[in-house]
């Protein structure tokens, strides 16, 4: 049972380790809007967004920034009582554990990139701790995206209503290391482990029964 604990702790800082190393790299050098193409499928495109995974927003900053830590808390709590639970299945417990890095990936964005990065007009890069201070104050920085998949595009027929002869790019949203673990975490629930939360809460047979001996 150690050793799920120990599993969900590596994959946990692994993931927050590799999120931060990336976006900081992207922060210190590329300048915001700037883009380099990989392949003609995947290009890294450094953009900063205020909002939720693959750049969504929902709300005001703060609201976003609170919410995230509370859930990440949420689940942190969640995850620590089922670790020694027996019927604990090792795919639900790596799915929570991704869910947790990439939550906490974006709020060490929103929590600190504020303070230790500046914001220069491009094509100047940001500095990291600057002399003037950062750009924003606690809890108010921008997340870092910066892996864009435009797997395909076509233009839509003139025919079409309303979008005929506009260019349709699939797939369009830009997003970080953070997001995909996120994602990844939450299919696999869906997909694999959508019963395990339930079976989780159900008491063995065994101890039911053991129960009724000691009464009796």
């Amino acid at each position: 049972m150690k050793s799920k604990g120990l599993l969900a702790l590596i994959i946990i800082l692994s993931v927050i380790l590799v999120d931060q190393i990336v976006k900081i790299y992207i922060k210190t050098h590329f300048y915001l809007g700037e883009s380099v193409e990989v392949a003609s499928w995947f290009k890294i495109l450094f953009i900063e967004n205020n909002g939720m995974a693959f750049g969504m927003e929902l709300g005001s900053k703060i609201f976003l920034t609170l919410l995230r830590i509370v859930v990440v808390g949420l689940v942190i709590y969640y995850v620590c009582h089922i670790k020694n639970n027996p019927k604990l299945k090792t795919g639900y417990l790596i799915s929570l554990s991704l869910i947790i890095a990439g939550a906490a990936g974006n709020i060490i964005d929103s929590m600190f990139y504020g303070i230790i990065f500046n914001d220069p007009i491009p094509p100047t890069i940001a500095e990291m701790f600057p002399e003037d201070g950062g750009y924003a104050p606690f809890l108010y920085g921008r997340v870092v995206d910066m892996l864009y998949f435009p797997l395909f595009s076509f233009n839509w027929p003139d025919w079409i209503p309303f979008i005929g002869g506009d260019l349709f790019i699939f797939f369009q949203p830009v997003f970080n290391i953070a997001d995909a673990a996120i994602t990844v975490g939450i299919l696999m629930l869906i997909l694999f482990y959508s019963s395990q939360l339930t079976e989780l809460q159900q008491k063995p047979k065994n101890s039911e029964e053991e129960n009724k001996v000691i009464a009796e």
